[in-house]
């Protein structure tokens, strides 16, 4: 990208009492499209940084009645406007010292026509980089960048791949990808593959969740706003556009967003530019959209909830994403996938899942999804004291069947101890694990127990030491493994 590209439409306060040089300057920042205040004191540029949101300020260093590191110092210059300073040739010292004070960057005099452009390019950057970080700071979602395709969503990785296919001939101007499925199925750890495995890869990728943006803050939130804006808009800001400059900007649960702020954001995407809340600089961007929704977008324009050109504007590339339960034996492996990645990041050793866990797997409806799925992995990780997962506490429908075990099987019931234990069942002709169905009664009076070894042995009328063997923990003493399973 050029510099001009990220620099149109932004302003700059010139600190420069040397008239050639500030004429150096100005010409070179207007042919870049910024918009140039210049001051030859620091009592004038205090005063303007005072009245005006700046964008950059370039400091000189000498001046008739102080320093331009000066500003710095004294915190006149806002955390959003970014400092470049220039220092006579050979002066590091003072280079030094304006970055440890916070200048994004520096210019030894005399510079070169396009150096300047260049630098304030990186400075700019530099401003994106950090409202990138800042904004995830303030995300709660940490889902990961892997994601397991499987057979199943075999149609729907093939889709991706023609729209990465298309993306590398294009190379800029991509077109929006909207991303439909239920909630916790995936559509932000998709929205990141999208980005990370096509052409803006190494450009910033902003996450914007728009049910989480309160109403009255999420045009500022999107768009940036100029100082005195509102209440509480006490300096400039960068905008989640603005930051996804170059890069891709994900718009999870757009439907969200008002229709009038709909609206604003198709103009942008449009234009490929836009306004400040407050400011009536356009700023030129270059942003890949990629949208998502658990909605039917159809259905939402028909009852009037979401606007029908926005939807018409996304509707190029979609991608749409199956909830878990239509995935088959997909889940085991998916299950198998998440369960290595859990045990790594606890340091554990691999677990296993046990022929009854499968089914059970199988069998639950996963109404969270994948999200779901791997929250019931995690809980049974940390709280099922076995190397070997059963999910004895997940909910299944009664009668779901467990796949055969080594000693028979295993009828997995509804919420409980299991139908096994109710007054109708009979044993299965393939047989029945007694042992199998020792541990799940101990697993689930741990459970009930609040996972206190002592409070499950009362309820179970044995003694601690036999928990913990069927726990894995420990064998009880002068009892051989044999012994435990009869008893």
């Amino acid at each position: 990208m050029s510099t001009s590209a990220p620099l149109s439409g932004l302003s700059i306060l010139i600190l420069e009492d040397d008239p050639a040089v500030m004429r150096h300057c100005r010409g070179q920042l207007d042919r870049l499209g910024l918009e140039t205040t210049g001051v030859s004191v620091v009592a004038d540029a205090r005063m303007a940084l005072g009245e005006q949101a700046f964008d950059f300020v370039l400091l000189d260093v000498n001046l008739p009645d102080g320093s331009g590191l000066d500003l710095l110092r004294e915190g006149k210059i806002p955390a959003s406007t970014g400092a470049v300073v220039m220092t006579a040739q050979g002066g590091v010292a003072g280079a030094v010292e304006a970055m440890r004070l916070g200048a994004l960057d520096y210019l030894a005099k005399p510079f070169d026509p396009g150096e300047l452009g260049l630098v304030l390019g990186r400075a700019r950057r530099a401003q994106q980089t950090a409202r990138v970080e800042e904004h995830r700071e303030e995300e709660a979602d940490h889902v990961s960048d892997h994601f397991f395709f499987g057979e199943a969503l075999g149609p729907m990785k093939i889709q991706i791949e023609r729209i990465l296919e298309a993306d590398r001939r294009l190379e800029r101007a991509l077109p929006p990808v909207l991303i439909e499925g239920p909630t916790g199925s995936g559509k932000t750890t998709i929205a990141r593959w999208v980005h990370h495995h096509g052409p803006r890869a190494r450009q910033p990728l902003v996450e914007a969740n728009c049910a989480a943006l309160p109403e009255t803050l999420a045009e500022a939130e999107l768009f940036g706003h100029e100082k005195g804006a509102f209440t509480d808009a006490r300096s400039a800001r960068m905008g989640l556009f603005e930051a996804a400059d170059g890069g891709t900007l994900f718009l999870d649960e757009l439907p969200s967003l008002s229709l009038p702020l709909q609206a604003k954001v198709l103009k942008v995407i449009e234009d490929q530019k836009l306004r400040r809340l407050g400011g009536n600089r356009e700023v030129r961007i270059d942003v890949r959209i990629v949208a998502a929704t658990n909605l039917d977008l159809k259905e939402a324009v028909t009852r009037g909830a979401f606007r029908e050109d926005l939807y018409h504007r996304l509707d190029l590339y979609r991608v749409a994403i199956p909830p878990l339960k239509d995935r088959g034996e997909d889940i085991l492996r998916l299950a198998e996938v998440l369960v290595g990645r859990l045990c790594k990041r606890y340091r554990l050793p691999k677990r296993s899942i046990t022929p009854a866990g499968r089914a059970r797997l199988l069998a639950h409806g996963w109404p969270g999804n994948v999200r779901e799925l791997s929250h019931e992995l995690e809980r049974a990780i940390v709280f099922e004291g076995s190397e070997e997962l059963s999910f004895p506490a997940l909910n299944v429908p009664a009668g779901a069947a467990a796949a055969p075990t080594g000693g028979g099987a295993l009828v997995a019931g509804g919420a409980g101890t299991g139908d096994w234990l109710a007054p109708g069942w009979c044993f299965p002709e393939s047989g029945f694990s007694l042992e199998e169905a020792t541990n799940r009664l101990v697993r689930k009076a741990l459970q009930q127990a609040g996972e206190n070894v002592s409070g499950a042995a009362r309820l179970l009328g044995v003694s601690r030491d036999l928990v913990r063997y069927r726990l894995g923990l420990k064998a009880p003493k002068g009892e051989t493994p044999a012994d435990g399973a009869a008893s």
